[in-house]
């Protein structure tokens, strides 16, 4: 029955929708008009695509906070002309947001923060007289090595092991009080260096008998050996100093990075100046001193006006990584017996030599590594270069020739590489998703060939000539992102693989205590990678 018509029914009360307006049904679905209004560029009468111009503020602080590489920054200022004029933001009016944004970025690096304006501007017109340079410079360096990250050493016998606040672990040989504990005595297990409490280190480097530590504020921290390098014909350093004692003749350097060879060390400063003490005879380093100096020396010659971002030591030979605005190139100095100066001839070189080779393979190298005797560098597109001695088969190629100029591995076609580590004749790459390989020489198995199903002694010991993957890393299903190994040609190698969830592995000789555990009575090494009970995080 219809209610309408029903008298009774008709009376019930009506159903109230809250919050509903009264009105007509036509009054609500009617199409509303908007007015289409054109966006433009700030500053610009035409038509542009960047809605967001009127508030500058809002997109430097999301340039910043998305921490884009400056050459995305350089883009941006070529597509519009917001990017380009003046933002009229403080500290400096006159810079446009992605120069602003730059600036903002590098203020962020704990190397960057203490410096002052003059030191900032110095900085500047030294990278090429743009922020975005200088954001480049820093951003490189941190590529290099894992500045203001863990890390882990393998040294020559001993380890050096620096946690993500900063604190130092040390294990293995002591002879020279090269631990850092105030004794000469052996650590089987990682121990806490607590004469460094209140000093935050945020790279460390390892030598024959001595250890070099670097803090955030530049300060240099050395102990071991009472020296800087071995000479030619018998030993320096008879004294050793058995805690870390800081480094006087470096007052007034801010120091970002050490390298040690065996008969010299070297020091990367802030501004990209690289600084040599020892092994000054007959000017092989570019400056004539007694082999007993401890003072630091510019290095001269093509690098005094090029920012270095990353050093390499091997045994006598120097490798410097410069940022320029054309691009990366690498230098290098010393010995050049084998070819590993890179230069396609065998001679020594006196000052920096930059190795054309890579601009004949269009390769733009990013991290480089020296190895005693071989060298190797990876490009920004993947492709991992080595060159020099090619005993047992430590460049890849699949022979044991020696190669005097950079050359691709081949057999690494398909793989991108993040990461290359370089020894005694042997060598590890790390590609973009965390599996390693190694090849060269296997002996102590610091390699990390090992079947722990067969335990095959002689598999973990063989030379390896090609690129193989490290299937005993691959099988702890972490994803590696540095390599450490032995880079001296006194000790019996070991092997540090530190992953992303901050676990450290080590494989290789443990006779000294430096895998960070202590071994069976009759064993001197592990094949098979082990974690360090050590908290990196």
């Amino acid at each position: 029955m219809d209610t309408t018509v029903n008298g009774a029914l008709s009376q019930a009360p009506s159903i109230q929708y809250h919050g509903i307006n009264e009105q007509s049904l036509a009054v609500v679905i009617q199409p509303q008009s908007f007015q289409r209004q054109q966006r433009h560029c700030f500053g610009n009468s035409t038509p542009g695509e960047f809605p967001l111009a009127a508030n500058p503020s809002i997109v430097l602080h999301v340039l910043t906070e998305c921490d884009l590489d400056p050459q995305d920054l350089a883009s941006l200022e070529a597509t519009c002309l917001f990017f380009r004029q003046p933002a009229n933001f403080s500290p400096d009016f006159d810079l446009s947001i992605s120069e602003l944004a730059a600036l903002d970025m590098c203020q962020r690096r704990s190397v960057f923060k203490p410096m002052t304006k003059e030191e900032r501007e110095s900085l500047k017109k030294r990278c090429g007289g743009s922020w975005k340079l200088v954001l480049r410079f820093l951003k490189a360096g941190e590529v290099c090595f894992r500045r203001e990250k863990c890390q882990a050493i393998a040294g020559p016998g001993h380890s050096i092991v620096v946690t993500k606040a900063g604190a130092v672990y040390s294990f293995g040989s002591n002879s020279s009080g090269q631990l850092g504990h105030g004794t000469k005595e052996e650590e089987w297990r990682p121990r806490l260096i607590r004469s460094l409490q209140g000093i935050r280190i945020i790279q460390a480097t390892a030598g024959a008998g001595r250890t070099i530590l670097i803090s955030d504020m530049g300060r240099v921290y050395a102990f071991g050996k009472d020296s800087f390098g071995d000479s030619e014909y018998g030993v320096q350093g008879s004294k050793c100093v058995t805690t870390p004692q800081l480094v006087e003749s470096l007052e007034g350097i801010f120091v970002v990075q050490a390298a040690i060879g065996n008969f010299f060390t070297a020091v990367l400063s802030r501004e990209g100046r690289v600084y040599t003490f020892s092994w000054g005879v007959d000017a092989k380093l570019g400056h004539q001193t007694d082999p007993q100096d401890l003072k630091p020396h510019l290095l001269k010659g093509g690098l005094e006006d090029i920012p270095v971002v990353q050093i390499a030591a091997g045994y006598c030979y120097l490798l410097a990584l410069t940022c320029q605005p054309s691009g990366m190139s690498v230098y290098s100095v010393g010995c050049g017996l084998g070819g590993k100066l890179g230069h396609g001839c065998r001679t020594d070189e006196r000052y920096p030599r930059v190795i054309e080779q890579f601009q004949h393979l269009s390769l733009q190298p990013i991290v480089v590594a020296a190895g005693a005797w071989h060298a190797a560098v990876v490009g920004k597109d993947g492709r991992v270069c080595t060159w020099g001695w090619g005993r047992y088969g430590c460049l890849g190629h699949g022979n044991e020739e020696c190669e005097s100029v950079p050359k691709a591995i081949e057999s690494l076609k398909g793989i991108k590489a993040v990461h290359v580590a370089t020894g005694d004749y042997t060598t590890f790459v790390v590609a973009d998703n965390g599996d390693v390989y190694s090849f060269g020489c296997g002996e102590s198995s610091s390699l990390g060939h090992f079947d722990a199903a067969t335990e095959n002694q002689a598999q973990r010991h063989e030379n390896v000539l090609h690129p193989k993957l490290v299937v005993s890393l691959k099988t702890r299903q972490e994803q590696v992102m540095q390599i450490s190994l032995t880079n001296s040609i006194y000790w019996n190698a070991h092997t540090f693989a530190l992953t992303k969830l901050g676990n450290l592995y080590a494989f290789g000789a443990g006779d000294k205590g430096q895998l960070g555990t202590e071994l069976l009575a009759y064993q001197s090494e592990r094949g098979n990678p082990e974690r360090v009970d050590i908290d990196l995080n």
